[in-house]
């Protein structure tokens, strides 16, 4: 099992690459990773770390492949308090829901028993034309607050 489930929701890519280079950083801070994108629940395990990574679609809304997920959440109600998690959105300031996406899904783990594992980072792709910069930054201090 890996110590660090990375969970991505995506339209045109962003989230899986910015998933992609947490993974990374995290396997070379020594721990072992797995990277889905938009999984159905019975692929995750009900305790452990995921690492949550989603930009935002249309009017605050999760990217296709992650709405599923998250409607099976909200419909079994799984209880997930074995369960740490970070979070990571990507969005554009100008909308008036940025980072409506991830703000969902944080909303819902925690409603499902889920700890949040330090500050949730909202990335403004108008401030960082390269998301992976300040996800790089995150993650190193994130990776910190595992036990």
């Amino acid at each position: 099992m890996a110590d660090v489930t990375l969970i991505t929701g995506s339209t045109l890519g962003s989230a899986e690459y910015v998933a992609e280079l947490m993974a990374e950083k995290l396997e070379e801070a020594g721990f072992s990773t797995e990277l889905l994108h938009g999984p159905e629940l019975d692929e995750l395990s009900m305790e452990g770390t995921w690492l949550v990574v989603t930009s935002t679609h249309g009017a605050g809304d999760l990217p296709e492949n992650l709405q599923p997920l998250f409607d099976e959440i909200e419909e079994k109600k799984p209880d997930l308090s074995q369960v740490g998690y970070g979070a990571v959105g990507i969005g554009n300031r100008e909308y008036d829901l940025f980072c409506g996406a991830i703000e969902k899904m944080d909303v819902l783990l925690t409603a499902c028993g889920a700890k949040r594992i330090g500050d949730r980072l909202d990335i403004d792709v108008l401030e960082h034309e390269i998301p992976e910069d300040p996800a790089e930054v995150w993650v190193a201090s994130w990776k910190n607050l595992l036990n």
